[in-house]
């Protein structure tokens, strides 16, 4: 097979990739086999690969690579999102270019436009993670809308309600006003901002005296039915049992007491909202006050906002603290910081909003989640700092929030048959929700018609949260096969961003319906962030497109390139020259494998620093292949990169194809050539799960293979014991190549000019390694001396000094010229730094770390005098 004088990575990806999708090597069915699993974390159905999913992803297919060559049954389950905001804001987006607005539409239109949408567009990041490489069972692509999938989670819903933890209450919500649906806690990001806090003037019923409140929101006093102070606060005593007056609408509202107000904060009075404040609604209810909601779904406001009805909030917000000036009520303004939460998905301010909602009770499902994870070690976090986060996030958890008002998703298996507030019933179907209901009321002459479904939709994580057990049918089939063969998974993969969107319940629906753990090691990757810090996003331009990078670099190269720099749980800092390294060390392997092949064979004797280089590195190999275990067994996937990295650039490219390298136009003989291909082979499997592409290549290149010996299913490499004292030795060798290279760089002398070399203490030398040294410094003669050689160029290895005599090797006259004209050189230099140091105005008036740095000059420059000198009277 000819030899491409190029590695050219976009003919040899979609080959290869190609090639072992053909032949089924990345499926999986249960046998005898130990499992290994991995179940991806399903991206968005409206996502595109980025530099998050690159590294996330990578790291997913060292890991089931690796599995596949220690000959476990290697599953990798892709599949996706349905990601119900963002995909229903995609397809109203759409809806909206067409000119068809959603309120026109019934659920049942609106679905089939979103299947269609989803059907066109979705799905493409999974066709763009071939391209990195990834080697999922696409046979097994899930989708969480899938018609099992979403039976899975309507009959955990209907679970967990006979089991008294999901209920439906009025409460405070996080609304999200762009995408006009509740979200969950963990769906809030808060954000430091810069805003304002306005000072208002309350008038006192029946009386010229006015109170003053300060708030950071003014648009919110149309909703305002109390004014509460505090009752230790003596400033205010004298307005107990009082009312105010809020300005512009003219309520009139009573003034209460609570410790609640921080007497400290603003003026120590608090205007209470109870329908726009959690800790409003808090005081509301305990002072049975009036609740007036101002705003609209979109937080426009509504008729209670008088002549602003309809206008969006924050317009409101500068309008009224206008109007609030030209009447006197507004007293002054300051600037404030505030913590403004904002929607994880649109990036919207959220409004608290009282609703209707459905609601997971988590405390109780949370206790085994935390246990298998700080006290009994069931499940292992890496790095382990984030047990700590973990821990906070448990142990205070909340309700979960999980209905959505959207109609993309699981739609909540809830049916209404009365106005009452208890006038439902839950259940997996219609049918079992006529019979419940009929059962209920005992009016059996109830009809399907007369049933309503809850027309919201499920939390998207609540069907995620089911991912490891729903995508082996776990939760319809809790005692098949597939089940039972490979959950619970191994190892999980993903960012710590969504540690308690998913993660943390996985863990819970794990223990609740399999009584296990998901998963047994939790591999949080950092962030990807440019150079300046700052994560990775569209709006800010930072995030390179992944696929041309894939094309400028190959996936092998952006693969070593991410993973060089991706310590677990560290934020990754990317740089394009990353990438480029990566791109140079496939061309280092494919040329180093060119230049194997190019040598010609033949049945002669095997040199001894063949001999011996062979033995070392088949050492140096299991030394490392011990290290990169290790390195494995702790989740340190760049440290292991960067030590096989190490051992084929450092110890196989540059010293021991040096080391075997035949003479110009000379042969090399079969044993060494054979010897040599084998190493290489060992190196491919140790490379193969970081870069698929480029190792199977070249494997394919050295011998002919049939698909079974194809190098995705070889077998990774066993460690035999470790020659520590022939690993020794070659170091100890190195450095004396390296000093006589020095020499020879120092002195011109081209490495075609034979050298001689003596030693002047031969103890604890490896003289096997002096055919390696004979060769790489091409000497003539190597020896041990009992006495210092005159005029010989001389350097040390630890205790051993070696000397090289020059006659013939050098222009002695020239040599003692450049010397003298170098100590001249130094002797000034050092004269110059002296006279600073002997100015006392100097020495006391500069800072201490520049007299430092001149005393070191000085120092430095006394050494290389006393080199000089003696290398001057060795040549003299």
């Amino acid at each position: 097979m000819e030899i491409p004088s190029k590695y050219e990575p976009q003919r040899v990806e979609g080959h290869w990739y190609a090639y072992w999708t053909e032949h089924g090597y990345f499926s999986s069915k249960p046998d005898k086999r130990e499992p290994y699993t991995i179940v991806i974390p399903p991206p968005n159905v409206t996502g595109v690969l980025h530099m998050g999913h690159m590294l996330n992803n990578t790291i997913q297919d060292v890991l089931i690579r690796r599995a596949r060559l220690l000959g476990k049954n290697a599953c990798w389950v892709p599949g996706m999102d349905h990601a119900s905001i963002a995909t229903e804001a995609k397809v109203v987006a759409k809806l909206k270019d067409e000119g068809i607005n959603k309120a026109n539409l019934s659920r049942e239109e609106f679905l089939k436009h979103a299947w269609d949408w989803t059907n066109e567009y979705g799905g493409v990041i999974l066709q763009q993670l071939k391209k990195l490489g990834c080697s999922c069972d696409w046979d097994r692509t899930k989708f969480t809308m899938d018609d099992d999938m979403s039976a899975s989670v309507i009959k955990v819903f209907v679970d967990l309600y006979n089991k008294g933890l999901v209920y439906r209450g009025y409460r405070m919500v996080n609304w999200d006003p762009e995408a006009k649906t509740t979200l969950s806690d963990e769906e809030v990001i808060y954000e430091e901002r810069q805003g304002n806090l306005y000072y208002l003037a309350y008038a006192i019923e029946g009386s010229d005296e006015k109170v003053t409140i300060a708030t950071t929101r003014p648009e919110t006093i149309l909703g305002d039915t109390a004014i509460c102070i505090n009752p230790n606060d003596e400033r205010y005593h004298h307005l107990r049992g009082k009312k105010a007056i809020v300005p512009i609408c003219g309520r009139v509202i009573p003034i209460i007491e609570d410790e609640y107000v921080d007497v400290e904060f603003g003026t120590g009075c608090l205007k209470v909202t109870p329908a726009h404040d959690e800790n409003d609604k808090n005081l509301g209810d305990k002072h049975n006050l009036e609740v007036i909601d101002i705003f609209n779904e979109d937080a426009s406001l509504n008729s209670f906002g008088l002549h602003y009805e309809g206008k969006d909030r924050f317009v409101v917000r500068k309008e009224i603290a206008k109007e609030l000036e030209e009447k006197g009520h507004l007293v002054k303004v300051e600037q404030h910081m505030n913590k403004v939460g904002t929607s994880e998905r649109t990036k919207a301010v959220i409004e608290p909003r009282l609703s209707d909602q459905w609601f997971l009770k988590m405390q109780e499902l949370a206790k085994p989640a935390l246990e298998g994870v700080l006290e009994t070690n069931d499940i292992k976090l890496y790095p382990s700092k984030f047990d700590n986060t973990y821990r906070h996030w448990m142990e205070n958890i909340r309700d979960w929030n999980i209905s959505r008002q959207l109609w993309w998703g699981q739609q909540i298996p809830a049916y209404y048959y009365g106005d009452g507030q208890d006038d439902f019933v839950v259940a997996e179907t219609p049918e079992e929700a006529l019979k419940l209901a009929q059962e209920k009321t005992s009016d059996f002459g109830l009809q399907a018609s007369d049933l309503t479904q809850d027309p919201d939709v499920l939390d998207t994580w609540f069907s995620s949260w089911l991912w490891p057990i729903s995508v082996f049918g776990g939760i319809l089939e809790p005692d098949n096969e597939e089940v039972d063969y490979y959950y619970p998974t191994n190892d999980l993969v993903t960012g710590p961003d969504i540690l308690f969107f998913w993660v943390a319940r996985m863990i819970m629906a794990g223990y609740e319906y399999r009584g296990k753990r998901p998963f047994e090691n939790v591999y949080l990757t950092g962030l990807v962030r440019d150079k300046q810090r700052r994560k990775m996003s569209k709006s800010l331009g930072n995030s390179p497109d992944a696929l041309k990078l894939i094309e400028d670099f190959g996936a092998d190269g952006v693969r070593v390139g991410l993973l060089l720099s991706s310590a677990a749980g560290n934020d990754l800092l990317f740089d394009e020259a990353l990438c480029q390294q990566g791109s140079n060390f496939a061309n280092k392997i494919w040329n180093a494998f060119r230049l194997v092949r190019g040598w010609e064979i033949a049945d002669i004797p095997q040199p001894e620093a063949a001999r011996v280089g062979i033995d070392w590195y088949k050492a140096k190999f299991d030394q490392t292949l011990v290290e990169i275990e290790d390195h494995f067994s702790k989740y340190r996937i760049s440290d292991a990169l960067m030590a096989i990295y190490k051992l084929v650039w450092d110890d196989f490219c540059s010293w021991l194809l040096e080391i075997v390298k035949p003479d110009y136009q000379k042969p090399i003989d079969t044993k060494t050539f054979d010897a040599v291909i084998q190493l290489f082979e060992e190196n491919l499997k140790l490379l193969h799960p970081f870069m698929p592409f480029l190792t199977e290549e070249v494997w394919q290149h050295i011998a002919q293979r049939t698909p079974e010996e194809a190098l995705i299913v070889s077998q990774w490499p066993k460690p035999g014991k470790v020659d520590t004292a022939l690993i020794n030795g070659f170091d100890f060798a190195a450095e004396v190549i390296s000093g006589i290279r020095t020499i020879r760089k120092e002195k011109s002398i081209p490495q075609k000019d034979a050298l001689e070399l003596f030693m002047m203490n031969a103890e604890g030398v490896d003289n096997q390694m002096d055919a390696i040294i004979r060769k790489l410094a091409n000497l003539s003669n190597l020896e041990v001396t009992d006495a210092s050689l005159d005029g010989a160029l001389t350097f040390r290895v630890k205790s051993n000094e070696y000397f090289i005599p020059i006659s013939g090797a050098i222009d002695v006259e020239a040599e003692i010229a450049k010397i003298k004209e170098e100590l001249k050189y130094t002797k000034g230099f050092l004269k110059s730094v002296q006279g600073k140091l002997s100015n006392e105005r100097f020495v006391n008036n500069a800072p201490e770390q520049v007299v430092a740095i001149e005393r070191k000059k000085a120092a430095d420059a006394e050494a290389k005098i006393e080199t000089l000198e003696k290398s001057l009277a060795s040549l003299q």
